[in-house]
């Protein structure tokens, strides 16, 4: 059986040829170590910096700010480590595939028996109108050394707990906040 022959009539358009493939355009992200093992951090040339109030970039922080990214972009990144010594290390991170394990749900009580959760409520004054407030609880206490510093030992189970990540340091004498991410 023979195969039916098409022919463009001449109402229609012809396809417009490709000269080149488009590129394809990964986030650049550059990483500035200083001699401290304090971080710089660009994509695409802006700036990314902490959250507000936490500590600055670390070299502690590079897998964390790479997970933050991926997942931001999802998509792989072209990473360029300059360290202090200037060497210079350039990697292609892709995203993760892995998929956090979703706890259980529990049972839910018979729907005659639902019970609401018991609220609490704090009230505060004195902040700047649409500031970001950090909601801190207490687990533990502990006394700043005689140099006036203070070192916080959580297990891990307490960090974890925490959907922030952040600890929060508060002497209650001094007024003296340090808010900050365990490492």
């Amino acid at each position: 059986m023979a195969r039916p022959h098409y022919k463009r009539t001449g109402s229609e358009p012809e396809p417009e040829p490709r000269d080149a493939p488009i590129p394809v355009v990964l986030p650049h992200v550059v990483m500035d170590i200083a001699p401290d093992g304090r971080m710089t951090v660009t994509v695409d040339g802006t700036p990314y910096e902490p959250e507000p109030f936490a500590p600055a970039w670390r070299r502690e922080d590079f897998a964390r700010i790479l997970d933050q990214l991926t997942s931001q972009h999802r998509s792989p990144l072209r990473v360029e480590v300059r360290e202090a010594n200037g060497t210079t290390f350039t990697d292609i991170i892709t995203p993760s595939t892995r998929r956090r394990p979703q706890p259980e749900p529990a049972p839910a009580p018979p729907p005659s028996r639902r019970v609401m959760p018991e609220l609490v409520t704090l009230h505060g004054e004195g902040f700047v109108p649409g500031e970001d407030v950090g909601i801190a609880i207490v687990i533990a206490h502990g006394d700043a050394g005689p140099d006036g510093t203070m070192r916080a030992l959580l297990t891990a189970e307490q960090a974890a707990a925490s959907p922030t990540r952040e600890v929060v340091l508060l002497g209650r004498v001094s007024g003296t906040l340090t808010i900050g991410h365990p490492a």
